[in-house]
């Protein structure tokens, strides 16, 4: 169901992506009287889902969920249609339009997405404000894990600052951010009753945005461990059997549950019980729950990956939340600002790849990737604050100055532009497609490497 829901996620997100960042191109080529002969959500190599002409421009949805695309007439693209280019050039085609028609055709599937980024951000303000822990209610510290304790982070500790800001809304993404992005150099906690500046070496901008940094805790609020649901055996479709009860559904431990001791050892917060269960795989230890004010004891096996398969209540049940809400006055320049920033952080995030600080290797992905943004469970402000991060990096990774994207050829237009002379057909498709088969190695290899980080 986890990955049903995620992928429901993505399949939406990106649907609306591809069709607006699509509807960017066709409606200004339908404006200057250019026809349009496909528009398509999806690749269909072979063969598509559905498809419907209307009028001069054929409609359908692909089977592979890599991108869409519009079939403009007379434009050299990933269609490879040169029997098309042979002919004499006709008043309706692409190739027979002013530079400055063609640029605002091909600059428009940005413009969609950087617009929509934005407006996404003005409505999540708008309808949603911001919701956030209230870092004074996280009374008991924080529980780190190993790389949190490699930058000097200790269990227990109660952060405060990093750099100058003040750590008042709990968000250990922000402070990662801050690092990553902004090399912040400092984190400033409580410990023991005193103040500790924690250094922070640079060498962890790449570690912290790593793909070991993406299965960690650099650090979160320390907790008790009430369980929410425990894992059990499923059926596919309700008839067949796919996997079997966990650890915890085997012991009958129910959600409502509190862990209060594991292996004889008594439990205040989940992050204890983490070191028992790993030492513990394939062992059977005692543990004892709190179920409706009755204290019960249990046998329990941690699997082969420590883990005793159940999920933990939400660390926001255990802290004050507040909302910060806005008017639509207010929430005009706090999406943009939200919007501007994040491009800027992306900037930042591109520079420090090519200097060698994030190594760019971690930070390619596939769908999969993708996929593993959203949450597993539906939650709708999340949903569009993805949204709008992935179109805002659409648009971004559109406007690259490589032949196939929308960026190359904006450059090439506006080298028409510029010098009046105009790139030839045969040198914009040899580029197109070099460019075209450069962008698929780049995909399969994102996607085998999304493939090999499962295993």
């Amino acid at each position: 169901m986890d990955f049903l829901i995620k992928l429901l996620q993505v399949i939406l997100s990106l649907s609306i992506l591809v069709v607006l960042h699509e509807g960017g191109h066709f409606l200004p080529a339908k404006w200057f009287k250019t026809r349009v002969e496909k528009f398509y959500l999806f690749f269909n190599p072979g063969f598509e889902l559905f498809k419907k002409k209307i009028g001069e421009t054929e409609y359908g949805i692909g089977w592979l969920p890599f991108g869409g695309y519009v079939k403009i007439a007379g434009m050299i693209d990933e269609s490879f249609d040169k029997e098309q280019m042979q002919g004499e050039p006709q008043p309706w085609e692409f190739r027979s339009k002013p530079a400055w028609q063609r640029f605002i055709i091909m600059v428009g599937g940005v413009t969609v997405n950087l617009i929509l980024g934005v407006l996404l951000f003005i409505m999540i303000y708008g309808v949603y404000g911001v919701t956030y822990i209230d870092n004074a209610s996280v009374t008991n510290g924080i529980y780190v894990d190993s790389i949190g304790y490699d930058i000097g982070l200790r269990t227990g500790d109660k952060v405060l600052k990093y750099g100058d800001t003040e750590f008042t809304k709990f968000s250990p993404g922000a402070v990662i951010s801050a690092i990553v992005i902004d090399s912040e150099d400092n984190i400033t906690v409580e410990r023991d009753g005193k103040e500790l500046v924690i250094p922070v070496d640079p060498k962890f901008t790449a570690v912290l945005s790593g793909q070991k940094m993406k299965s960690s805790v650099f650090f979160e609020a320390r907790t008790p461990y009430e369980v929410s649901s425990v894992s059990k055996a499923r059926k596919i479709l309700g008839l067949v059997p796919k996997g079997e009860d966990g650890p915890a559904a085997k012991a009958g431990i129910e959600p409502g549950d509190k862990i209060i001791s594991l292996n004889n050892q008594e439990i205040q917060y989940y992050d204890q019980t983490m070191d028992i269960v790993r030492t513990h795989r394939n062992q059977e230890i005692p543990i004892t729950v709190l179920r409706n004010g009755q204290v019960l004891q249990k046998m329990i096996t941690p699997d082969e990956n420590g883990m005793l398969g159940v999920r933990r209540e939400a660390t926001s049940k255990y802290f004050e939340t507040k909302t910060q809400d806005y008017t639509w006055a207010e929430a005009i320049p706090a999406g943009w600002d939200k919007a501007t920033g994040f491009l800027a952080g992306q900037g930042k995030a591109f520079k420090k790849m090519f200097t060698g600080e994030i190594k760019a290797k971690d930070s390619l992905g596939s769908i999969i990737s993708i996929g593993n943004l959203f949450p597993s469970s539906w939650n709708w402000r999340s949903f569009w604050n993805l949204t709008a991060m992935l179109s805002l990096i659409l648009g971004v990774m559109n406007l690259l100055p490589i032949p196939a994207l929308d960026g190359g050829y904006i450059v090439f237009l506006l080298w028409e532009m510029i010098s009046g002379r105009k790139v030839s057909d045969r040198t914009m498709e040899i580029a197109n497609t070099i460019g075209f088969f450069l962008l698929i190695g780049l995909m399969i290899f994102a996607l085998g490497l999304d493939i090999s980080r499962l295993f």
